[in-house]
This record gives C-alpha cells, sequence and structure tokens, in this order.
C-alpha cells in the first residue's frame, strides 16, 4: 500500500494500524516493526484513530523515540518515528514493503510422541543448590541488550553466553554447589525469555503496557520500585496461537551439561505466571477466546519441552511460580498488579489458586516426579523487603501440597514468609527446598546461622526431605541483579560447608 503522504526523509518501514488504539493493540504492532530498526532507523504508522493523537507522542517521549513528523488528511493520520533519536541516522536503507496491520503468523505441528527422560543422577538429601538466576557480567548484559535489538545476531549472542555460563557454572562448582544451573545468562528475565523463543509471541517494554492498566500512576510507581528503567524490562505478548518449533530452554540444559558431570536444573516459568502474564484482554483475543484457552496451549508447550529437557538429561526441571504469592497477599481479587509482570486481573483467591493447581498438575502429569520441582516466593525485583510481599504459608499450603512435583522450593529465610511449621501438613513424599539464606542482602550469612535453620527444618520435615537453597535467584531480571557474583558465590559456599556439617550429623 502506497502512503499518502510524503515526507522529506523516506521512512525504512511503514505499515497501517487502521482504527486500532495504543490500548488495544496498536502499540504491539508498532514494537513489531520498530525493534528489528538500526537506531536511526525511520517508521512510518499510518492511523484513523483519532486518540492516537495524544497516546503516540506520550509513548515516544516514554520510550525514548523521537517523533519527528506527523501529518492529518482527514481522518488518515500519519506518524514518522524514528527509533531513537534522528540524528542517530545513518544512511537511509531501502524502504522495506509496506504491511497492512497484519503479522504473520507461525503454525507448529504439535509434538505427538514425547521422548523418554534420559537418566540422571539422583540428588541426595541435604543437597545445596541455586535456584536458578545468577548475576550475569556487564558484557552479558550488553549482548543481552543488543541481540533483543537485532544488533546481534544469533550465533555471536550464544558464543557471549557461552562464557558467561561457564563463569557461573564454575562459581556454583567452586562455592561446593551439589546441583547447578547456568544461571539463567541467556535470559532478560525468569520468565519473559520464553517470548523470544516461542512462536506467535514477543517481548514488548512494560511502558508499552501503561494504556492496559486501570491506574498508569500507580503502574509508574511500581515501575519505579525496580530500580531500573522501565523500558529496559519486557513483558511477553501473544499475538496468535502458541507454538514451539524450537527448544524454550534445552540448548541451556545441552551447553551446561556439557561442562560439567554435576547434576543439572533448569527453570520455567509455570503454567499459572505465564496465563496471568501472557493473557491481557486488549491483545490476546487477538487469537484466543479466554484465557482458559490460552492457558491450555501454554500447559502443551510446557510439556513438550519439559519432555525435551528430561531427554536431554535434565536432572531437575524446576516450575517457577512466585505469582501464587500475589493472589493471597495483594490486594483487591480484581486489582491489577505488577507482581512477577502478573498484568492480567486475577479472580477470587481459592478460584485462582485451583486454576493454578490445575496447570501445574496438567502440565506435569506422567513425567517422572523426582525431577519436577516447584518454586515460589514473594517477590524479587527489588532488594527493598518493604516492596515485596508478606504472608506465611497457610492460605497456600493446601494448594501446594495437592501438586503432584517431588520437590517444593520455598522462601523461608526472610521472616516474611511466617512460619516454617505450617508446612508440616504437606506430604511426606515432597523435599522441601529450605531457603537458608536472603539473597536479597549483601551480608553473607554465618555457618552457624545456616545450620540453625536448617536443622529446624530437619527437626519438622526429617533430613531426608530437606534441600538448602536461597530464597529465591541472585538476578531474577537481569539487568536488576540483587547481588554480585562474588556475594552469591559467598553465599552458596556456607550453605555447602553447613550441608556438610549436617549429613555427618544426620548420617545422610
Amino acid at each position: 500500500m502506497t502512503s499518502p503522504f510524503i515526507y522529506p526523509q523516506q521512512p525504512d518501514v511503514s505499515f497501517d494500524g487502521g482504527d486500532l488504539d495504543c490500548g488495544n493493540g496498536l502499540l504491539l504492532l508498532i514494537r513489531r516493526h520498530i525493534d528489528p530498526l538500526e537506531r536511526g532507523g525511520l517508521l512510518e504508522i499510518r492511523s484513523t484513530e483519532i486518540s492516537v493523537d495524544e497516546d503516540l507522542p506520550a509513548w515516544c517521549r516514554m520510550t525514548g523515540n523521537e517523533l519527528v513528523s506527523f501529518l492529518k488528511e482527514g481522518r488518515q493520520r500519519s506518524f514518522l518515528v524514528c527509533k531513537g533519536q534522528l540524528n542517530e541516522r545513518r544512511a537511509p536503507s531501502a524502504p522495506q514493503p509496506a504491511q497492512r496491520g497484519g503479522i504473520e503468523l507461525v503454525s507448529v505441528k504439535p509434538l505427538t510422541v514425547f521422548p523418554a527422560p534420559a537418566p540422571a543422577a539422583a540428588i541426595r538429601p541435604l543437597s545445596v543448590m541455586g535456584i536458578g538466576s545468577w548475576p550475569r557480567p556487564r558484557w552479558m548484559l550488553q549482548a543481552v541488550h543488543e541481540h533483543m535489538e537485532g544488533r546481534l545476531d544469533e550465533a555471536a549472542f550464544h558464543a557471549t553466553a557461552d562464557d558467561a555460563v561457564s563463569l557461573a557454572i564454575n562459581a556454583q562448582l567452586r562455592a561446593g554447589a551439589d546441583v547447578v544451573s547456568d544461571g539463567e545468562q541467556r535470559r532478560d528475565s525468569y520468565s519473559s525469555f520464553v517470548a523470544s523463543r516461542l512462536d506467535n509471541c514477543q517481548l514488548i517494554p512494560l511502558t508499552d503496557l501503561l494504556p492496559l492498566v486501570d491506574d498508569p500512576e500507580e503502574f509508574e510507581r511500581e515501575l519505579r520500585a525496580l530500580d531500573v528503567p522501565a523500558g529496559d524490562v519486557r513483558h511477553p505478548a501473544v499475538f496468535g496461537p502458541l507454538g514451539r518449533s524450537r527448544g524454550i530452554a534445552v540448548h541451556e540444559v545441552d551447553y551446561a551439561r556439557a561442562l560439567t558431570r554435576a547434576p543439572v536444573k533448569v527453570a520455567l516459568p509455570g503454567p499459572y505466571l505465564l496465563t496471568r502474564t501472557m493473557w491481557m484482554e486488549c491483545i490476546s483475543d487477538r487469537a484466543y477466546d479466554n484465557r482458559e484457552d490460552l492457558a491450555r496451549d501454554i500447559v502443551r508447550v510446557l510439556r513438550e519441552e519439559i519432555a525435551c529437557l528430561l531427554a536431554s538429561g535434565a536432572a531437575l526441571v524446576q516450575l517457577d511460580e512466585p505469582v501464587l504469592s500475589e493472589v493471597v497477599f495483594s490486594g483487591p481479587a480484581t486489582q491489577r498488579s505488577f507482581m512477577c509482570g502478573a498484568l492480567s486481573e486475577k479472580g477470587d483467591s481459592a478460584v485462582e489458586l485451583a486454576f493454578a493447581r490445575d496447570l501445574v498438575n496438567a502440565v506435569v502429569a506422567g513425567f517422572p516426579r523426582e525431577r519436577i520441582a516447584l518454586h515460589m516466593c514473594r517477590g524479587n525485583w527489588t532488594a527493598d523487603e518493604s516492596k515485596a510481599l508478606s504472608g506465611n504459608y497457610k492460605p497456600l499450603v493446601d494448594t501446594l501440597g495437592q501438586m503432584k512435583v517431588g520437590t517444593l522450593f520455598l522462601e523461608l529465610c526472610t521472616p516474611r514468609a511466617g512460619e516454617m511449621e505450617i508446612l508440616t501438613s504437606l506430604p511426606d513424599d515432597i523435599r522441601i527446598g529450605v531457603g537458608a539464606c536472603n539473597q536479597k542482602h549483601a551480608h553473607v550469612e554465618t555457618v552457624d546461622h545456616v545450620v540453625a535453620h536448617a536443622e529446624h527444618a530437619i527437626q519438622l520435615f526429617g533430613a531426608r526431605r530437606v534441600l538448602l537453597t536461597p530464597d529465591c535467584g541472585f538476578a531474577t531480571f537481569a539487568d536488576n541483579p540483587l547481588n554480585s557474583a562474588a556475594v552469591a558465590e559467598a553465599k552458596l559456599a556456607v550453605l555447602a560447608q553447613a550441608a556438610r556439617i549436617l549429613r555427618e550429623r544426620h548420617g545422610v
């Protein structure tokens, strides 16, 4: 489609958003077209929606992109937006064919036969491990951003990430960890990274979501609590039927296992978290009638991924479901919350917990229970304890006990988590990964402190059911590590020393 508008600077890409407004899918299309451009690239957005006159300039100011020109002719509007600033523009590239608001959807045939799990070393009692994420080196953070912005190709990105993974695993082994992870070095965050791996899903900056929330001012305050620019934190958005044409994290496990003989664990965002994160009525209804329909496809792709992870030799696959705490510890039932990026509305707590339980059980059905785990906490986006949710496990313990997983990794070091005794009603065949150090604090706990805390857990659950971990990951969001790699290693080393004392004491 030829644009009726003529600019002194020809756009590199043009598309027609029709009558979509910024809160009903236009920003998703803009992000889809502008992200592949180099800085200085020009995008023309055509629209017939009057509200875009005010909303798009505001979006440009918020995201640091320059609105170069705005033209109107009758109902037709044309906005010329520069990615970054116009003074960054290089010699113009050849214009690409115009697109009419359309996004090419990918159709992928699901797996019908799962591969069998490969053997993996059993994880012995009182094993020490991290939850998942590890602080990234500065050069790895740069690579993450350049890769997301299309300025670093896949091969160069993974070559850089391989080096970062090697450093993370070596640090865990030096500390004495019994089970290691790749530190989630290739991920921009513990959950949103899936949008870069799944079909018909994409990452958009949190700033793009302001038109979608009920209280933009409150949402902006929550974003400021991240202590990192909101434009650097991205959120997965679904624009078509979800598919898995390539692995989500299989490549992570394959590389980690090539570096060590230690058991390797890998974390995936859980099905309830992904459903709450991805379901946004104004976007997701392009492909799904309701969130239950979306959830069915999320369950399917996670089951495909877990099967392949176990076949690749992952000793433990961990589902992250921190948003369970948001269900019971946050505000009114219909209030939107930033907690872990779960922006969609939640319903009654009992209904939501039952929905989460059923989704998790559907995902893990038929897999070896001893190789499946679930982690939850109360928020890990800031070191300020007062910003995170607080409450004991009483409203959650029944739901956790009904989930068909072999291990629960639980936040238990911080006072915000309440009394450990509440968990004694959990089934005896579930291991408890006991949070025994606080990843939010730079202070390294003493061995005596960890031994005493773990001994309390052993008296409640028995030594054979206890594993030792930090409360959560050290760098849940890549740009916002809660501690340095040196502190993370020191904390794991204390856990390992405590585990040696406890194994000798309890003969396990």
